[in-house]
């Protein structure tokens, strides 16, 4: 009888769990992993500038390494082949002759095409060495890894926290309630670790603080089982130009080719919702042909006002975060505790929920009872409280959305709304919705761009409350927009503190969050309303300019006929026009008199015709404006002083539609 052994426990540091379930973090594969490697560093860079009130610059380099490159780097030999019938791309003799048939044929009908458009043989044999060279790139069993580098102008790091900042998971400066793009302590680490997993090369840190002499480097990787930093070489470098920001570099495993698109995509997105930023995005290949060198370039320099740190609401914290904070804490009674650490209660409030509790006010938090804690975190979901009032979020804002997406598509018109704060089980949220119409690169029907905190969301979008929305819950005829035909661009963003995301890759927000669902609505109907107004404009300009154009048209055809019938009234005996001149008007007798004395001519009855749609036009066009509630009395002249060295900027207002600095005397 065969002994079982018993189960041994066993446990796994946070990099060890986040290398094995890498799809958490957005490491699907080669090409994912690439993909979120290069957003990760990017957003990380936009974060360290916006920290100082720099305006961004980011520069990102992509540059293909051959396997024999890698090995090079590495140290590794690379070998001859021994035993071929060993390797994944060994052929048969009956997978070989098919191979060379088909490409016998791919030959043939190469020359065939080049016999019909007459190329030259240089031509043909340029096209068959093409040829040659995919095929070659695609028998091979090499993989495609790439050196990933971003630059960035932020606030750089302290020399000492560099491997605490990289080399271990779960640790970051964003932890607290405010918004941030991240806040997880993942991001750059898991670039990291799939660069452990994929390559075993470290990753290469440059980095400065404003003012410093000196530049911080450091080669390091991350030692998955112990989750620590492993320093391989630091130094400190001279700084004499005077450099702040950081420079990460990183070599991995990826796929170029499938997600070049979605690579792309993420830096005009990203352009969109932060025209204030600056990108230069270059992709080196082996092939210098295929190299890409893209700018995304700065539209404004107004940047979105930072998010301000808050206290918890007290409809968010759980039983933890109750005990947690009773016991750090430096106040004496519950009183002090409930106004001083959470959001939203007063004094006077504070007051009265120790009583509700059952409490003495003057307890001390560290001495709750595990049962006086339940009571306090059970009461503090009953009661009613203010909402927070958003100061701990920053939306992109109006003006900076209208840029962004008048930057990068160039639509025909754009409608911008950002709603209210509202408030989702203690967190407060704004969503902020732009509709445009046309522009370049857009299909016809909705293209929906979706935005969690300022970053693009490119995947499974299909269940998003935002997608949902757009397609299921707005009548766009309703608002004279054609979802199929009209090239519509929907840019809705939500910011807050907790975004309710599902799945285990944080790609898309759910849809079963009433509050957020009705707020995005909202937004977009909002939008919808602004463009319905512009659309009926441009119809009925549209509609009088063809109106007008008809009428012109047919003014030469209308003047000859009137002029001929004219000269026959004219034309006419004496004693015919005295009977009937009683029944003619003045001005109907000046005329006929005009064409009998040849004052009246074809060219003048076109010129008076034309005069006459001229005037029309305006006063139809008058009337509309006078419909629409556009009078001389609804305007409002604006003024701007002269700047002069008795005048300076003074400080900036924000609102809904842009940002004013007033000039102020000294």
């Amino acid at each position: 009888m065969v002994k079982q052994k018993e189960d041994l426990l066993q446990q796994k540091s946070p990099a060890e769990f986040f290398a094995d379930n890498r799809t958490i973090a957005g490491f699907d594969n080669p090409g994912k992993c690439l993909y979120t490697t290069i957003r990760e560093l990017v957003e990380n860079g936009l974060d360290a500038a916006e920290s100082i009130s720099q305006l961004p610059e980011i520069e990102i380099t992509v540059t293909e390494i051959s396997q024999q490159q890698l090995n090079r780097m590495r140290g590794v030999t690379n070998h001859d082949r021994i035993d071929e019938e060993l390797y994944q791309d060994f052929e048969t003799d009956g997978v070989k002759q098919k191979r060379l048939a088909k490409e016998a044929k791919e030959m043939e009908r190469l020359e065939k095409q080049a016999a019909k458009r007459g190329d030259t043989a240089a031509a043909l044999d340029g096209k068959k060495k093409e040829l040659e060279v995919k095929r070659a790139q695609a028998s091979r069993a090499d993989k495609v890894f790439f050196q990933v580098t971003v630059r960035d102008n932020g606030m750089g790091m302290a020399h000492k926290d560099i491997p605490d900042m990289l080399g271990r998971v779960l640790s970051g400066t964003k932890y607290g309630v405010k918004q941030t793009r991240g806040k997880f302590g993942l991001g750059a680490k898991m670039a990291l670790i799939w660069s452990k997993m994929s390559t075993g090369l470290p990753i290469e840190v440059t980095s400065a603080r404003p003012g410093s002499a000196t530049r911080s480097y450091f080669k390091l990787d991350l030692d998955i089982q112990r989750n620590q930093p492993n320093v391989h070489e630091q130094k400190l470098l001279d700084n004499s130009d005077g450099w702040h920001g950081a420079e990460l570099s990183v070599i991995i495993a990826g796929n170029w080719q499938y997600y070049r698109a979605k690579v792309l995509k993420y830096l005009q997105q990203i352009a969109v919702i932060t025209p204030y930023a600056q990108f230069e995005f270059a992709f080196q290949a082996e092939d210098e042909k295929n190299s890409i060198r893209v700018t995304f370039a700065r539209r404004t320099t107004t940047m979105p006002q930072p998010p301000k740190a808050t206290k918890h609401h007290p409809s968010s914290v759980d039983l933890e975060l109750i005990k947690r904070l009773a016991a750090s804490t430096p106040c004496t009674s519950l009183i002090s505790f409930l106004s001083k650490e959470f959001d939203c209660i007063s004094r006077d409030l504070a007051e009265k929920i120790p009583l509700e509790m059952r409490c003495d006010p003057s307890t001390s938090p560290a001495e709750l009872t595990s049962k006086q804690i339940v009571a306090m975190h059970d009461l503090l979901h009953q009661l009613r409280f203010h909402n927070p009032d958003g100061a701990h979020l920053s939306p992109a804002g109006e003006y900076n959305l209208r840029l962004g997406i008048m930057k990068e598509l160039r639509p025909e018109m754009v409608a911008t709304h950002q709603g209210a704060v509202g408030v989702h089980e203690g967190h407060a949220f704004i969503v902020e919705a732009a509709i445009s119409v046309g522009g370049r690169n857009i299909k016809p029907g909705l293209n929906i761009h979706r935005f969690s905190n300022r970053i693009p969301l490119l995947f499974e979008g299909g269940s998003d409350v935002i997608t949902r929305t757009a397609i299921k819950r707005i009548n766009w005829s309703q608002y004279k927009i054609n979802q199929t035909s009209d090239k519509v661009g929907v840019f809705v963003s939500l910011v807050s503190t907790k975004i309710p995301f599902k799945g285990a890759g944080k790609e898309y927000i759910a849809d079963d969050v009433e509050e957020i669902q009705l707020a995005v609505r909202t937004a977009i109907q909002q939008c919808c309303v602004q463009l319905k107004n512009k659309i009926t404009k441009q119809q009925a300009a549209r509609d009088q300019r063809q109106r007008k154009k008809n009428l012109t048209k047919y003014i030469p055809n209308v003047a000859a006929a009137l002029f001929t019938v004219l000269q026959a009234v004219a034309d006419r005996k004496e004693d015919e026009q005295a009977a009937k001149r009683r029944r003619r008007d003045e001005e109907a007798e000046e005329v006929v008199l005009g064409v009998r004395s040849g004052d009246v001519t074809e060219p003048t009855l076109v010129a008076r015709l034309q005069q006459h749609v001229e005037q029309i036009d305006v006063d139809m066009a008058l009337e509309y404006q006078l419909q629409q509630g556009v009078t001389e009395a609804a305007k409002l002249e604006a003024h701007l002083m002269p700047l002069s060295a008795r005048h300076a900027y003074g400080p900036e207002a924000h609102c809904d539609v842009g940002v004013i600095r007033r000039l102020q005397e000294l």
